[in-house]
């Protein structure tokens, strides 16, 4: 059986079905038991409700699990505690293989979130385990889009300038489904995935506004503001750890690129890697028909 952590998370939902699909036995690991609920109606054979920084929880995650793929919970405070018991968690219950979804340049520890992935995976080389560590990019997500299609507007918390390479969520979980399926194959590798391409924010504007037809405006906001797009009206001041790695991004990202090579993304996938203009297509698409269903 393998446990997915964070399964309803921007990975999880998307490669919960893959797993599914392929006829492996899933356990997934959620925090509210909505997401249970969806999950036990997409066909998981077992859904653990939460936190994995809670040693009783822990437990009942891995026990009897033969295979794990751990990512953390999105700028969540425990994300190091978390990581760090899993891998300890998984080496006591005799895991075959750990399957960790890090980050691209986990060394860049100015930035708070990949010290805390860079930690993790030090902890998992010296742990004995079986491993192969995944290092995506910055994700393509709808999150970021929804203004565009919306107001044309293109926001991003950091400068304009800067080049960044990107990569899709389904091609991440694709690679991860296929290290799941083969881990023997993947052991002891360690993965970068990016797709083509480095791009300031104005060259992702224009790549949007061939999409969608229109002028886009493209507008520099500052990380607190990115915040609350992320949480919504919820007190700003429960997010103290959310909105000190927001910081760091636009810190990061302000003065220096963010950019990686898509060579091993593609041997991985054995297709092209998920261009960002297809994904606006896609995202464009989707936006278009909940458009027509609401009228």
């Amino acid at each position: 059986m393998i446990l997915v952590t964070a399964a309803n998370g921007n990975q999880g939902r998307l490669l919960i079905p893959k797993l599914l699909a392929a006829d492996q036995l899933v356990r997934a690991c959620v925090q509210s038991p909505t997401s249970a609920v969806r999950l036990r109606a997409m066909g998981v054979h077992e859904v653990v409700v939460g936190d994995l920084s809670q040693p009783a929880v822990m437990a009942k995650a891995i026990a009897g699990i033969e295979k794990v793929y751990h990512v953390g919970p999105t700028i969540h405070p425990r994300e190091r505690a978390m990581g760090m018991s899993i891998v300890d968690a998984a080496r006591a219950e005799g895991v075959s293989h750990l399957v960790f979804s890090s980050v691209l340049h986990a060394i860049t520890t100015d930035l708070v979130q990949h010290e805390i992935k860079r930690d993790i995976e030090e902890h998992l080389l010296s742990s004995g385990l079986e491993f192969t560590i995944l290092q995506p990019a910055n994700y393509m997500l709808p999150l970021k889009l929804r203004p565009v299609f919306e107001k044309a507007v293109f926001e991003l918390s950091w400068s304009l300038e800067r080049h960044q390479s990107l990569v899709d969520l389904g091609d991440i979980t694709d690679v991860a489904c296929t290290v799941l399926l083969d881990c023997e194959r993947h052991a002891a590798a360690t993965y970068e995935l990016v797709a083509p391409g480095r791009y300031t924010a104005y060259e992702l504007g224009e790549i949007i506004s061939g999409v969608v037809g229109q002028p886009i405006e493209v507008r520099e906001i500052d990380a607190d503001t990115y915040l609350t797009a992320w949480v919504g009206d919820a007190d700003s001041h429960q997010f103290t750890h959310q909105i000190r790695v927001l910081r760091a991004i636009t810190a990061r990202y302000s003065s220096h690129d963010f950019i990686g090579n898509s060579n091993v993304l593609t041997w991985l996938l054995q297709r092209p890697p998920t261009t960002f203009e297809a994904y606006v297509r896609q995202q464009y698409h989707a936006f278009q028909q909940r458009a027509s269903s609401r009228d």
